[in-house]
């Protein structure tokens, strides 16, 4: 079929099949890292790659379409095939018309490219899906409940390339004297990474894994590079977006139970509330004032994706209706409050595009200007002398270890795979050496 689609197969590849996809530990790459032969065992007639990368000052995407757009669209191909796709979506940012110029000279039969806003948050998948087909998910429900799956680029670009994911793209950002993206061992330090990128240009600095919107703050220096680390943000620890990463639950509680004014700007900006769905920010608020909190300012939280819009970007007063939200989800759970109606009630609001959140905006709100806004992808040969692959780089379960303290391993080894029956992702090693377990992790020392 890839053939028929006018995209030549690779001679030397493997048939590519859904069990193949699983024994190379291919995830969601992304940021979700949902098993990938796990989602493609659906039939959907639409397949959508999701390169909108709304995140600031991340490029990964965009730079992985304009160097490997080859082993990418192969990867959308093969994935097409194996749920009986006839059609297939590439959503990425209109802005970049030299991307999109160069892509549409190679696209197969039946793929074609359908320019997004530069707008926050146009890579959650449920705002893409519905920008790309006009179709709702509904609350709770998946991609294929609309008859579409979605794929991050990197993910597709994994399958085309058919071998086991021991490498990671990324993004450096932020406070570095070059910002870059790179192709790392799974496993690396980011502290190497930063170096890699002519290091922090602050003496006094913090990391923020991921996007600065979703993003996690790293607990040091030496935490590994995994399968779905898609960025590393150097910031000064001064910077306010450290400060609200950092904040703890009782501060949250107190201040926010203090001082919201229900102005419902939170809600009014929820892109997940603007699609139709039961969740009001501004609701979830109220529970600090109350004891549990009545069902219905409980059931919404549910429903939120954690995009973080209300608390970076439109609350007032700097208050963080995003971890309510967070604290309110497993309570709803307990109280088995879902959503009840049926997926036709579910209408988006009329004003969902006019509030859609410029990039320029947001990184102006967020006090990111200052940065450099660039991400191109370098050729950086890195050569640790250890690796560090946790045995949970995905979701579901960790993988169990297939190797020994003391085994000599190469690159590309097999090292973990999960327990029979059970959802998880095949680990490999990203370089030769020596194997050591420890509790969480394969260590590997370089030859």
């Amino acid at each position: 079929m890839a053939s028929e689609l006018g995209l030549p197969a690779r001679s030397d590849s493997h048939p590519m099949t859904i069990d193949r996809v699983g024994e190379l530990g291919i995830v969601g790459a992304g940021g979700g890292g949902f098993p990938t032969a796990v989602k493609l065992g659906t039939r959907v007639p639409l397949v959508i790659a999701n390169a909108a990368e709304c995140e600031p000052l991340l490029h990964k995407d965009k730079e992985l379409l304009h160097h490997l757009a080859e082993p990418f669209l192969r990867g959308m191909v093969q994935a097409m095939e194996m749920v009986g796709a006839q059609q297939g979506v590439i959503g990425i940012k209109g802005k970049y018309l030299d991307i999109i110029a160069a892509l549409e000279q190679q696209l197969p039969r039946g793929v074609r490219i359908v320019p997004l806003p530069d707008a926050y948050p146009s890579g959650d998948e449920f705002i893409l899906v519905h920008m790309v087909t006009g179709r709702v998910i509904p609350p709770g429900g998946l991609p294929k409940d609309v008859d579409a799956l979605v794929a991050n680029v990197e993910t597709l670009m994994n399958i085309g390339l058919d071998q086991p994911v021991a490498h990671k793209y990324l993004t450096v950002a932020g406070a570095v004297a070059n910002p870059i993206t790179v192709r790392v061992p799974v496993g690396i330090s980011i502290g190497e990474v930063i170096a890699a990128a002519g290091g922090a240009t602050v003496d006094d600095f913090s990391v923020l894994l991921g996007g600065v919107m979703m993003a996690k703050p790293a607990a040091g220096l030496d935490v590994p590079v995994t399968k779905t680390t898609g960025g590393i943000v150097v910031l000064p620890s001064s910077h306010k977006l450290m400060e609200r990463h950092q904040a703890k639950w009782p501060q949250i509680a107190r201040i926010g139970r203090s001082a919201c004014d229900q102005c419902r700007f939170c809600t009014e900006f929820c892109p997940r509330y603007l699609l139709g769905h039961p969740i009001e920010p501004h609701r979830a608020m109220q529970t600090l004032g109350f004891t549990g909190g009545a069902d219905q300012m409980v059931m919404g939280t549910l429903y939120c994706c954690e995009c973080n819009l209300c608390t970076m970007y439109a609350c007032p007063e700097d208050l963080d209706p995003k971890s309510v939200c967070v604290q309110g989800k497993p309570v709803a759970r307990e109280r088995g409050l879902t959503f009840k109606g049926s997926p036709e009630s579910v209408t988006p609001n009329p004003m969902a595009e006019f509030r859609r959140v410029p990039m320029k905006r947001l990184i102006a709100r967020l006090g990111l200007t200052e940065f450099n806004n660039v991400g191109p992808l370098t050729d950086f040969e890195f050569s640790p002398s250890r690796v560090v692959l946790p045995l949970k780089q995905h979701a579901g379960v960790p993988a169990v270890p297939v190797v020994k303290t003391g085994d000599r391993v190469r690159a590309g080894d097999l090292l973990a795979q999960p327990e029979a029956g059970k959802l998880g992702a095949r680990i490999h090693a990203s370089i030769g050496g020596v194997a050591r377990l420890t509790h969480d992790a394969v260590v590997i020392d370089a030859n």
